[in-house]
């Protein structure tokens, strides 16, 4: 099998390791598994295969529990190496018999890596809990061969029939065994039908059939296998018999063992039958990746969702928050009041006019144990800026809050969080970012005001009057207050300009009042950002990639695009017919050919 499908393969694998789908959107589960399986399969039995087309053929023999496969297995290696019964130990470790000549493939991990090897004995006492390969080696299994007794595929156990399923999908050849009596139930064909949809090579062994109703149930289970999809497949009918040593009679078995004989000694149909198996299980995985990819999609379109419902409700919170900023909104109320009563005072008109008697003030206010008034009028501004977050965070954690939880993939990721108000400690953050934002408004007057004319002029206000200047004529644009509110506010500005641009210009101060803003703004978004991360958090760990859907999509094409270059058609041998049972009839095609062959 030429290396053109291998790269590609290999490079499917590596993508599927990258799969994510954690999101509870319809059909995630099933896509999830499905992905799973498709990197199973690789691991298990493609990519082994193709590595090595001349390796031997695994041949897996599965069916109905008390189908007889430990005893049909036994007969064929020709010595007790599986026991038989429900509760057998190859429920936990399937017995794989082989020739000494394959035992170094059989015992590496080329194929089902996930399976620990164990050698040795028929049984392993204690180690009912512990999954692992037992290999056994066996002269009479001939080289190019490995026989593989798998647990039933309707166990009572999941895992065991997850076990089945793991093997069967590792095969390059199934043995299918059913009884006379068991032939129709539903599990086992459901079984088979995923063979069919793989191209799988599969051959179907009806055991304990009695003697007086063999061409009756034949002629049955021929036509159920021919609706199937599966009339071309080989069928050995064995009739029932006592056991001898847990072994079938030798004679009953003899054209079977003559079938697989002659399959192991013809290398070129022995490469031909792994060529089509593997073709079968890529073209399986290739057929259905259009619903991984959907999903992996989905899932990065629900986490962008998710997300932009984050970033709509804090962009609206923090657009808001600067509305109330800059629209006079915050000059109300405490705020506005305290400034009226600094200014009433005429404290800031004196200095103005005098620039002097700031430390008389300062020493009558601490005998007062009173805040000066331009600290009254910070305090204010820095209780209603906080506050002012504050209230934008709770009114984004709650939309977003509720935007989460009307979704299904929402409510999964808040998992019981209660998000709907901002963080415990946010006020004080908040708070913080107040005082350290008049900090910034400190230094950008220091740095402003840096030569000798106006730092006289700033020492003469004092820095922090300039200070509270500089928050008044920020924040008193007057479109969002009333009528009296204006004309008081308006003042105020108009005030704190007069300040401000005696010491700093007109220019300087509207320089100064820009920055001032977007120092501002710069800390506000900072604060939200961290509030954001409550949410965003959820959806970082996910670790989706949004362009993982479309390598899919391109390593599928590639895949198949070397699927067509190859020769994958292999058909088994037939097997004899049962005694007593009409040949069967051929299609028009085989009759022509034959006419033609002469």
């Amino acid at each position: 099998m030429s290396g053109s499908l291998l790269s590609p393969l290999e490079s499917l694998r590596d993508v599927l390791g990258q799969v994510r789908i954690p999101l509870p959107v319809p059909g995630a589960d099933a896509a999830r598994a499905m992905a799973g399986g498709f990197a199973n399969q690789l691991d298990d039995y493609v990519l082994p295969r193709l590595r090595d087309a001349d390796a031997p053929l695994l041949a897996v023999v599965g069916g109905s529990t008390g189908s007889g496969k430990s005893t049909l297995v036994n007969r064929l290696v020709g010595t007790p190496v599986t026991t038989p019964g429900v509760l057998r130990p190859t429920t936990r470790h399937p017995v794989l018999a082989h020739n000494a000549a394959d035992a170094a493939w059989f015992a590496s991990n080329h194929i089902l890596p996930r399976l620990p090897r164990i050698t040795g004995g028929t049984a392993l006492a204690g180690t009912d809990d512990v999954f692992g390969l037992r290999l056994v080696e066996v002269d009479s299994v001939p080289p190019g061969l490995g026989l593989l007794d798998a647990p039933d595929l309707d166990s009572v156990s999941q895992t065991n029939r997850q076990m089945a399923g793991m093997l069967m999908a590792a095969a390059d050849l199934w043995f299918f065994v059913t009884t006379a009596s068991r032939y129709a139930d539903a599990v086992p064909w459901a079984a088979l039908r995923s063979a069919v949809d793989r191209n799988a090579a599969v051959v179907i062994v009806l055991n304990r059939v009695p003697p007086e109703a063999m061409v009756e149930v034949t002629a049955h289970v021929r036509q159920m296998l021919a609706a199937e999809r599966l009339g071309n497949a080989p069928l050995f009918v064995i009739p029932e018999s006592p056991l001898a040593d847990g072994m079938l009679p030798a004679d009953r078995t003899a054209e079977l063992q003559t079938w697989v004989d002659n399959l192991v000694a013809d290398a070129a149909l022995r490469a031909a039958v792994a060529r089509r198996t593997v073709d079968g299980a890529v073209g399986h995985i290739v057929a259905d990746m259009p619903i991984v990819i959907e999903a992996v999609a989905q899932q990065s379109n629900t986490a962008d969702r998710l997300r932009g419902e984050v970033e709509r409700s804090y962009a609206q919170a923090v657009s808001g928050l600067k509305s109330a900023a800059s629209d006079g909104s915050l000059m109300r109320g405490e705020v506005l009041a305290r400034w009226q009563e600094f200014v009433g005072t005429g404290q800031l008109l004196k200095r103005l006019e005098e620039g002097v008697g700031r430390l008389r003030d300062r020493i009558a206010s601490a005998f007062r144990g009173e805040p000066a008034p331009p600290e009254r009028v910070s305090e204010a501004i820095e209780s209603g800026l906080a506050t002012l977050l504050i209230d934008a965070a709770n009114d984004a954690a709650r939309r977003t809050d509720r935007a989460w939880r009307e979704d299904d993939a929402g409510r999964a990721l808040l998992a019981g969080s209660d998000l709907a108000r901002a963080s415990g400690d946010f006020p004080d953050r908040a708070a913080a970012l107040v005082r350290l934002w008049q900090d910034d408004l400190l230094d950008l007057i220091r740095t402003e005001g840096a030569d000798k004319r106006q730092s006289a002029r700033v020492m003469a206000y004092g820095v922090n009057a300039v200070a509270l200047a500089m928050m008044v004529a920020v924040f008193s644009t007057t479109g969002g207050l009333s009528g009296a509110e204006i004309g008081i506010a308006g003042g105020a500005s108009a005030l704190a300009q007069k300040l401000l641009e005696a010491v700093f210009g007109e220019d300087g101060v509207r320089r100064m009042s820009d920055i001032a803003l977007e120092k501002l703004n710069h800390r506000v978004n900072g604060l939200m950002a961290d509030e954001k991360a409550r949410f965003l958090s959820r959806l970082d760990v996910l670790d989706l990639d949004p362009g993982l859907p479309a390598r899919l999509e391109a390593v599928a094409l590639q895949i198949q695009k070397a699927r067509n270059a190859e020769d994958a058609d292999a058909v088994l041998p037939a097997a004899p017919p049962v005694p007593g049972e009409s040949p069967p009839k051929k299609n028009w095609r085989e009759a022509l050919r034959d006419w033609w062959n002469g």
